[in-house]
């Protein structure tokens, strides 16, 4: 084990692997050239995604086909989860925001899962990974442009973009003619900016995280040798508290913005409304 932590700390391809190991790492190192360690260490935050899906679809089928009038424990936790997220986008949109409630609430919880993930040990969090929240990310913003296209209609949709000028008189439509497409421009870059921050907030606070938590686990087996320990020192443990803390942070704040950039996109009566 020491060896796979040794490993994972030198560098691969050119970069310092900061993080702690994960298994498919260790059998990289153990089992190398292994057709099927080699596919799993090429796709392994995919591997790891695919299991927290698989983990939250297992919880989901066993609440839904024992679901009973007076719920156990399991059924009583997932029921609670559920109503705090529909509160949640409720509280943010108003009523209509209830339809968003499986989306959002969906998106929050496997971020949180794939952000907890890394704490366990021998495990990684994909969200780590810049990639994962690009995906996340674009999921979101395709999500968004979708719902501003079938609430407003194409016309409404560029209305939307161009700031909804409703100009008067002749000096009204001149500033309208100008400023146009000036907002048009600004709407556009604001929205291709809203996924780019999405995902490098995500990414930056959980590989941060990581890679804290990796470090703390190197340097207590590393006083292994200057203390004469029979064993190594956890000085992560005190982190995991903050990591689990920050993991939590980062899926709300996620979550929230996107249920805001949905938000805006809606028609503005339905705005008045809320």
């Amino acid at each position: 084990m020491t060896s796979g932590l040794a490993y994972a700390a030198t560098p691969a391809s050119g970069e310092a692997a900061l993080e702690s190991p994960n298994i498919i790492t260790l059998l990289h190192h153990y089992l190398p050239g292994f057709a099927v360690v080699e596919f799993l260490h090429h796709f392994e935050d995919l591997f790891f995604s695919a299991v927290v899906i698989f983990i939250l679809a297992l919880i989901a089928r066993k609440v839904s086909r024992q679901s009973r009038s007076i719920p156990g424990r399991l059924q009583n936790f997932v029921e609670l989860i559920v109503e705090s997220l529909d509160n949640f986008v409720v509280g943010v949109m108003g009523p209509v925001g209830r339809q968003y409630t499986p989306f959002v609430g969906t998106l929050f919880l496997y971020i949180l899962c794939m952000n907890l993930i890394g704490i366990i040990p021998a495990m990684k969090s994909p969200t780590s990974n810049v990639n994962t929240t690009i995906a996340l990310a674009l999921t979101v913003f395709v999500y968004v442009q979708y719902t501003g296209l079938r609430h407003l209609g194409l016309l409404g949709y560029l209305d939307h973009l161009a700031g909804s000028p409703r100009p008067q008189g002749v000096i009204g439509c001149l500033i309208a003619m100008i400023s146009v497409p000036f907002n048009l421009v600004l709407h556009l870059l604001g929205e291709l900016t809203k996924p780019m921050s999405l995902a490098i907030r995500l990414f930056g606070n959980i590989f941060g995280e990581d890679v804290l938590l990796g470090q703390m686990l190197l340097l207590g087996i590393a006083a292994l040798g200057f203390m004469h320990s029979p064993v190594g020192i956890p000085l992560q443990l005190p982190f995991y508290l903050l990591a689990i803390l920050t993991s939590a942070i980062q899926a709300l704040v996620f979550s929230l913005l996107s249920t805001i950039y949905i938000f805006l996109m809606l028609p503005h009566e339905e705005g008045a409304r809320h």
